[in-house]
């Protein structure tokens, strides 16, 4: 029997907070694409998106929604996003020997096509796309079929919470309501901290 090439799912996002569509999905690509760990990825200043919350809370809720499960662990890098030729050497470095395994929304694959040096990643790597409430899958294959490198395996996957955001969720604290997907842990650490909470 020849030794276990380890399986790496690298999930990076903004995760702001985690929800429970954010582990749905985590847990969904071990099964799918037979992961041996995840380690999520939270940027420090995501492309396209303003007014985040703090990278240090951001990480620490991510850490405390994945202590339930003992193959998840989080990554905290100096890149202010995650970019291709940058991150990716760091990460092969970490993980040498292992085949990384990328997980995306696809909220995130429109873009992907733009970003410099794609190839490198799709030369090197497998893809995993779990579909958002608001995508189509025949226009979510029609934009992958569109990029001149393919990875070396797609997988495109329905996520169980898909209809789970963010932006509820956020809505949800600074209300001081409940919402779908929210989870106690961030519950917590967001009013001990007083995240999300608008003073006007």
């Amino acid at each position: 029997m020849g030794k276990h090439t380890q399986r790496i799912g690298i999930y990076a996002g903004t995760f702001n907070p985690v929800h429970a569509g954010h582990i749905a999905f985590a847990l969904q690509a071990m099964q799918a694409a037979k992961l041996d760990k995840v380690y999520f990825l939270p940027e420090r200043r995501p492309r396209y998106k303003q007014g985040v919350e703090h990278f240090a809370h951001r990480a620490a809720m991510l850490r405390r929604a994945s202590q339930p499960h003992p193959h998840f662990e989080v990554i905290e890098l100096e890149d202010v996003t995650f970019n291709v030729k940058r991150t990716l050497p760091k990460l092969e470095a970490m993980f040498p020997g292992s085949r990384l395994v990328f997980l995306f929304g696809s909220d995130v694959v429109e873009h992907m096509g733009d970003w410099e040096q794609i190839h490198r990643l799709f030369t090197t790597s497998e893809l995993l796309v779990g579909i958002r409430a608001e995508a189509d899958r025949k226009t979510l294959q029609d934009v992958t079929a569109s990029w001149p490198v393919q990875p070396l395996v797609l997988q495109i996957i329905s996520s169980h919470a898909a209809d789970v955001s963010s932006r509820s969720i956020r809505q949800a604290l600074r209300a001081r309501t409940g919402a779908k997907g929210l989870l106690s842990s961030v519950v917590r650490y967001s009013n001990h901290h007083w995240l999300y909470v608008s003073l006007a």
